[in-house]
């Protein structure tokens, strides 16, 4: 496991643009199994997650083509039917969260699919539910293998999976993702309602329109698919990700600096920015930039009836949960107090004591929430060693360290590469102090 040794207390300065959106990545790479013709996808992020779910559709059987940095080309033509039932595959794919978003498409065009309980961070559960009861409801059977330890969803012999009307339990992303690349290709017409309607999603639809799907309803909460009997090829390119945009807008405001981010696709940003003004943080939007500003000091802004700012994270287009931590680590520097509240995951907040030993004053009130009192920059927080728990707690400990005094080394940076790319490389350029170990 690797490390980094980051020495606190540097301004940043300078320009950086946004690597492509992991999330919308791991689901536009995995429709790339729908057609046997040529599927060309840019500005991929060349991230642990991504490199991981690329090896493993090679292992399928799929040609990959590395064309550029951030482009490759993939061709589904000569899938290995018989690996995707191994155990070796679904032990592979319990050990990548990406690995789920392949389940639609293999089912859909090949009528099978296995679906174990997948990796990734550990931040509390992360139900299933939603996806294979999708699934069920286009007519999938759902046995469980206990040999392999994973869920068979199956079509019988002969037969197609059917669109229906469904109501999800939860707007979940993946889940609708999942859902609407296994709908493509039913007989018939697929309502889902309550569907998630996240950028992604919007992109992964589009995606899928260009390669000849029927889909209504893009960009609502609800999707209605005319399913077809064949997809083809396509070109498509990757959003900016939001998730590393919102990190640098903090970056800029605990080390109390000045960045540009460049080509941040303002309009798919949603609240994120607004959010970050609640937090005393003056951005401005310059064409699809962003320019942060330096500040002497930032103020927590209070309900108009004077109560405490509360962030909570909310489905699109309420704020992302994957940003609280990095906006609860912002706030232990401004002035002024906030109550974040994480709904989604009930262990995503647990990092915050490695926070209260570098000197943060927060208060864990439960697994969901937390109250955060500001220094206003006028205690820094110490440094210290500690270890990355997932990929977004990483990237708020990174923050954290490089505006805490002296020298801190985070341990487990495996967890921080899967999300960001050369984030270390990138940093320094704009004048941070952090060594790879």
């Amino acid at each position: 496991m690797g490390s980094f040794v980051v020495e606190g207390g540097h301004k940043l300065s300078g320009i950086i643009r946004p690597q492509g959106a992991k999330n919308e990545a791991l689901e536009v790479i995995s429709a790339v199994l729908l057609t046997d013709e040529e599927v060309v996808i840019s500005n991929v992020p060349e991230i642990l997650d991504v490199k991981n779910l690329i090896i493993l559709l090679e292992g399928m059987g799929v040609k990959v083509n590395r064309l550029d940095k951030g482009v490759y080309s993939f061709r589904a033509d000569n899938v290995d039917t018989e690996y995707i039932a191994s155990a070796d595959f679904v032990a592979k794919c319990a050990q990548l969260r990406g690995s789920v978003m392949v389940v639609g498409p293999l089912l859909a065009r090949f009528g099978r699919a296995y679906f174990p309980k997948p990796g990734g961070d550990k931040i509390g559960r992360r139900r299933v539910d939603t996806h294979i009861l999708g699934m069920m409801n286009l007519g999938a059977i759902q046995d469980y293998d206990s040999a392999k330890k994973a869920f068979f969803l199956h079509v019988p012999q002969g037969d197609h999976l059917k669109g229906c009307y469904m109501l999800l339990d939860e707007a979940s992303v993946t889940g609708t993702a999942n859902i609407l690349m296994a709908s493509v290709l039913a007989e018939g017409e697929t309502t889902i309602y309550n569907a998630a309607c996240e950028p992604y999603v919007q992109q992964l639809s589009r995606m899928l329109v260009a390669m000849g799907a029927n889909i209504e309803g893009i960009g609502s909460n609800m999707l209605k698919i005319k399913g077809v009997s064949k997809l083809g090829g396509t070109t498509h390119k990757i959003l900016p990700d939001m998730i590393e945009v919102g990190s640098f807008i903090g970056m800029a405001a605990l080390n109390q600096s000045s960045i540009t981010i460049k080509d941040v696709s303002y309009e798919n940003l949603g609240i994120i920015p607004e959010a970050f003004r609640r937090l005393g943080v003056q951005l401005e939007q310059r064409g699809d930039d962003i320019f942060v500003p330096e500040q002497e000091s930032y103020v927590i802004e209070s309900f108009l009836d004077g109560s405490i700012m509360t962030l909570a994270d909310a489905p699109w287009p309420g704020l992302t949960p994957d940003l609280l931590s990095v906006m609860l680590v912002v706030a232990t520097q401004c002035k002024g107090s906030v109550l974040i509240h994480q709904k989604m995951f009930e262990s995503r907040l647990f990092f915050v004591d490695k926070l209260i030993d570098m000197g943060a004053q927060i208060i864990l009130c439960d697994p969901h929430r937390a109250v955060v009192i500001g220094h206003d920059h006028n205690y820094r927080l110490r440094s210290g060693k500690m270890s990355s728990p997932d990929i977004r707690a990483g990237i708020a400990l990174l923050i954290a360290a490089m505006s805490a005094k002296g020298t801190s080394v985070i341990s487990n940076i495996d967890q921080i590469d899967r999300g960001y790319e050369d984030i270390d490389l990138r940093l320094n350029a704009l004048g941070a102090r952090i060594t790879r170990q």
